[in-house]
């Protein structure tokens, strides 16, 4: 891919991700009776957006780290290592 398409995708990976976000949010405001703004919606975003590109960064760390080129389950699951709570439900999950 060119810069120019990798950029393309970037953009559209994140739009979609603002709509996801935005209609999480939109819903969870109606239950409780609140209004959120635009710009929490664009911050809430960008925060996630930090965040997916950070694990996506340690999960090639620790497959490059044990000489691999895909990343495992149990990258994925040595990621959660500090969160209990997740590491459970996704154990629960890959036992199903």
């Amino acid at each position: 891919m060119t810069d120019a398409e990798d950029q393309t995708v970037e953009e559209r990976l994140k739009a979609a991700l603002w709509f996801s976000v935005g209609k999480i949010v939109d819903e969870e405001a109606l239950k409780l009776g609140v209004n959120a703004s635009p710009q929490f919606i664009g911050a809430l975003t960008e925060l996630l957006w930090t965040q997916i590109g950070n694990v996506s960064e340690d999960l090639r760390a620790f497959a490059r780290h044990a000489g691999r080129k895909t990343i495992s389950t149990d990258d994925v699951l040595l990621l959660t290592r500090r969160n209990e709570d997740l590491a459970k439900v996704l154990r629960s999950c890959l036992k199903r």
